[in-house]
């Protein structure tokens, strides 16, 4: 068996530098920091709005997360250069029954600012809000609400990790297929990183203004364009179990997914349901 190769990390600018950078690059936010490592920047967001009333939004990286969350908390953990860790704060005020199509809504955003970067048509979305390049997970994307303080509406906090390097690493690894950066847009260099997070947060302030004022409904249209799972066959899967067998059929009007099951369409709601496409 031939050995893996050795892993390849990219030399990030230094933390202050690649803030000052985003800062010039996103006036609108009041709050840029970037930091050489810490548990969770989702998590010291969240914290955050428990700490102060500065208007948002607001934009946190770091280049190691020590305690990184995925989706159903399950434990993430990124090697310095290896991937781009950055979270966004917004406020956001919508009726309940809508927070949950914030999920699908951070990941096609995230999706089509990649793709308007890279040029590449291949990068997708798979439900809720894996980015994909070619069935390859790019990208995961976290996103949490809490109700801000002071009762008047919710803080929404979008986390993302692009895998800039490692992809073969990583597949062998993890047994299941990792794209990375340099797969997709082989001319970019380690000083368009910013370029990467300043489309992806730009893409999420605009998509939560539209959400309020227009619904997921608005967005059903260009997350069909984007869909990585569009008429495919699919499991559902719950705490390793298979709940539900069919074909994938595009999103409702609150960022569900459709499965077309035995019994007909079937609404998929985010949490701990994992959707895999079958062989």
């Amino acid at each position: 068996m031939s050995a893996l190769p050795r892993p390849a990390s990219l030399d990030l600018p230094a933390p202050a530098d690649l803030a000052r950078a985003l800062q010039d690059r996103l006036p609108g936010f009041t709050h840029v920091q970037w930091v050489e490592s810490t548990g969770s920047t989702n998590a010291d967001l969240l914290a955050r709005v428990r700490q102060t009333r500065t208007p948002k939004p607001w934009l946190l990286g770091a280049h190691l997360q020590e305690a990184g969350r995925g989706r159903a908390g399950r434990p993430w953990k990124n090697r310095s250069g290896a991937a781009l860790m950055f979270s966004c704060a917004f406020d956001v005020r919508l009726p309940p029954a809508q927070l949950p199509a914030i999920s699908p809504l951070a990941g096609l955003t995230a999706c089509e600012a990649l793709r308007r970067l890279s040029g590449n048509d291949g990068i997708g979305v798979k439900w809720p809000n894996d980015v994909q390049w070619r069935d390859a997970k790019l990208a995961g994307v976290l996103a949490e609400t809490t109700r801000n303080p002071d009762g008047d509406g919710h803080t929404v906090v979008i986390g993302m990790g692009v895998n800039l390097c490692d992809a073969v690493m990583l597949s062998a690894a993890l047994e299941r297929d990792i794209a990375d950066w340099t797969q997709v847009d082989p001319g970019a260099h380690v000083s368009n990183v910013a370029d990467i997070v300043q489309a992806s947060a730009l893409a999420w302030q605009q998509a939560m203004s539209d959400l309020e004022s227009a619904g997921f409904g608005a967005f059903i249209e260009r997350y069909a364009q984007a869909d990585a799972l569009a008429a495919r066959n699919v499991n559902v899967i719950d705490r390793g179990t298979i709940t539900l067998s069919g074909q994938a059929a595009g999103v409702d009007a609150f960022g569900r997914l459709q499965v077309l099951g035995p019994q007909g369409a079937v609404a998929i709601t985010a949490g701990e349901i994992s959707v895999r496409a079958q062989a």
